[in-house]
């Protein structure tokens, strides 16, 4: 939030918040929402989620993926129906082992980033980063999945004639979360609580009436299914009819998507966060698991097909309320209900995947300005990311559910067989070393292997019809990645280098024989500075150097910046700006040491820019005087690939300050090729 200096000059006081001036911003606080107050100390309380919100936010990925990976399993068994009780099983079996894995995974990584952090912490850098692009895929993937499967739900019950509108209906679902989530997490969850609510209730409906009222009933179904399969077996034998149900258990492997949404999102639960992401994660399973058998078990005794222009839970529920009074209305709600849960489940991309991109820029895999947050505390580029690149995923396959469904369940098991097998080794050193038990060892251990199992049966079934393009994007992202980390690397190394001479300059231990007393009258040096390094003393040695002789004062600007890891709590709020106070300190130590009075101000808030500008201001107003300098890295040789990687806050700032009167000085730091020589670097000016 902006802040200005108290009258004393030796602190701040949060500013009242004038609102916008112009069009298109009123336009976009209306949109998005005033800027939220970092000073408020409830608002983290206010803005995480309870389980049951969470459930919601993140859960309903995993419980709307019932809406096609079911269907699509149990298309796949083709004549053989009546292996339908089998992969009821095997798909209940399969959510509980992968539930209690991540349930596991919170425990053990109790601050979020799920596949990517567990993968990096376990496995090393470079499977995290592949975990990572995949989650990354994943999610976008999810937006666009869940985006279309509404629109095929809601379509379902439309006149074909209207079909034609499908893609650009879906198309403006997926605006319209964008601008929600752009609001906030919280105010993109609550509306959809109802949404929720009709959605289990109306397929408990549809579950349980199936299951008494459709067919010959459980126990003549069941008994039919036994009299199939013992004739097919001795036709086809057990192997081959094996082979049919791995092969349809794994192409249902959209079933499973979503179980992951809790581990990577527990930053936004509510304390304590580790119990609350336990109950999620329960209500996420066992809504999962009874939903997906269920549909299973219905699809069985119903000896259901596919009809043109309708899903198979539609085809269910018409099938159900057959000659019943008002049964086309509850069909209607019911499809409903499926697709609005549907376009509530793309949250789960917008809410974790700015947050995995949010982790892999703070580590330097992907650009920086990811990790940055809105006013309104939001993920603002990666949420933009995120709605961009499902749009176009959308347009590309014309919302075709099935192409979609495959390319986002081999992401998917790609992180889950990283994260299974990284807990696995995590589990196994933990144990040798005498911290931990063995209790876990099974569960990761199973997991591996059911998820690297439906990796690899539908990566070889699907890679020509579609899989090759995740693999290819996946792999395009990964070597993207890996370049940006060796320039920040490279980048990293000039500055330490730089830090390493400016170490050795010889500046004064000692204040001068007489420091004079701050006048804010006299000429004033403003300087915008980060944390204490050689960045900041390079920019004060070349001030002194370049207006000898010129300046009576010296004072410091800084701003503590709130970003996707810092924003955890209240604590790191203030935790940030003590961090900058103290180097604001170092600072004035160091001017007063070359003989100048000295005096800083400091701010705390998500963009430097917005928090610098009434800053600069305020100080302005007070100092007459007073003229702003910062610095700014350039390179030898300039790319269009700098302007995404590094801010240009200097600049955007100068052309404000001008606005208001105000004169600003940007000065050069130079990244070389090679290492910088001691006699190129800033020297403290004679006669300071």
């Amino acid at each position: 939030m902006p802040t200005e200096p108290n009258p004393s000059g030796d602190g701040q006081r949060p500013s009242s918040d004038p609102g916008p001036t112009d069009l298109f911003a009123r336009m976009r606080r209306w949109l998005i929402g005033p800027p939220r107050d970092l000073y408020d100390r409830s608002l983290f309380h206010r803005l995480a989620l309870i389980p049951f919100l969470a459930w919601v936010g993140l859960g309903a990925d995993g419980l709307s993926s019932s809406a096609y990976g079911p269907p699509e399993a149990f298309i796949a068994l083709g004549e053989h129906h009546y292996l339908a009780p089998v992969l009821a099983a095997a798909t209940a079996f399969t959510i509980t082992v992968i539930a209690l894995g991540y349930a596991r995974i919170i425990e053990a990584f109790p601050h979020g980033g799920g596949g990517y952090v567990v993968a990096s912490a376990t496995l090393g850098k470079g499977a995290g980063v592949v975990s990572g692009c995949a989650l990354l895929v994943d999610y976008v993937l999810t937006i666009t999945v869940s985006i279309a499967a509404a629109g095929d739900a809601l379509f379902s019950f439309l006149p074909p004639s209207w079909a034609p509108a499908k893609v650009a209906f879906e198309a403006a679902l997926v605006l319209t979360l964008t601008v929600l989530n752009l609001r906030g997490v919280k105010e993109s969850v609550v509306p959809m609580v109802p949404v929720f609510l009709v959605f289990l209730l109306t397929h408990a409906v549809l579950i349980v009436g199936g299951l008494l009222t459709i067919g010959q009933g459980v126990h003549a179904s069941a008994i039919a299914a036994t009299h199939e399969f013992r004739s097919e077996v001795s036709t086809l034998g057990l192997v081959p009819l094996a082979l049919v149900a791995a092969r349809a258990w794994s192409l249902g492997g959209g079933t499973y998507t979503g179980l992951e949404a809790v581990s990577n999102g527990l930053p936004i639960l509510r304390e304590p966060r580790v119990a609350n992401a336990h109950k999620t994660m329960f209500y996420m399973a066992a809504s999962l698991a009874a939903t997906s058998a269920g549909l299973f078990l219905c699809y069985f005794m119903g000896r259901l097909h596919l009809e043109p222009g309708k899903t198979l839970n539609a085809v269910l529920g018409e099938t159900l309320v057959r000659g019943i009074p008002m049964g086309t209305a509850f069909v209607v709600l019911m499809l409903l209900s499926e697709g609005a849960l549907l376009v509530v489940a793309a949250q789960a991309g917008f809410l974790d995947g700015p947050r995995v991109l949010a982790n892999m820029a703070m580590d330097g895999w992907m650009p920086r300005r990811f990790a940055s947050l809105s006013e309104r505390l939001t993920s603002q580029n990666g949420i933009l990311v995120m709605g961009g690149a499902s749009l176009i995923a959308l347009v590309e396959t014309r919302g075709n559910v099935g192409s979609l469904v495959l390319m986002y369940s081999i992401n998917v098991f790609v992180t889950f067989t990283l994260s299974m097998l990284g807990m696995l080794k995590h589990t196994f050193s933990e144990w040798r070393a005498g911290r931990r038990t063995w209790s876990n060892f099974p569960i990761f251990a199973v997991g591996a292997v059911l998820c690297a199992s439906i990796l690899v049966v539908t990566s070889a079934e699907k890679f020509y019809e579609g899989g090759w393009i995740t693999a290819l994007v996946t792999s395009v992202l990964v070597a993207m990645a890996f370049v940006i980390r060796a320039h920040y690397r490279s980048v990293g190394v000039k500055v330490r280098q730089l830090d390493q001479v400016l170490a050795q300059a010889p500046l004064p231990e000692e204040p001068g024989a007489v420091v004079a007393k701050f006048d804010p009258e006299k000429p004033t040096a403003v300087l915008l500075v980060s944390g204490y390094g050689g960045l900041g003393i390079h920019l004060l040695l070349s001030v002194l150097k370049a207006f000898p002789r010129h300046f009576h004062n010296i004072v410091f600007l800084s701003v503590g910046v709130v970003d996707s890891r810092t924003m955890r709590d209240e604590t790191q709020v203030e935790a940030v700006k003590a961090q900058a106070d103290a180097a604001l300190q170092k600072y004035v130590d160091l001017a007063r040491r070359l003989g100048f009075p000295a005096r800083s101000f400091s701010a705390v808030g998500t963009d430097p820019v917005a928090v610098l500008e009434p800053l600069c201001v305020s100080v302005g107003k007070d100092h007459p005087a007073a003229m702003f300098f910062a610095g700014q890295l350039i390179f030898a040789r300039e790319h269009w690939y700098h302007a995404l990687l590094h801010n240009h806050t200097a600049y955007d700032l100068q052309k404000r300050l001008q606005w208001s009167g105000l004169t600003m000085v940007i000065l050069p730091v130079r990244m070389l090729d090679e290492a910088p020589a001691r006699d190129s670097i800033i020297r403290v000016p004679s006669g300071v």
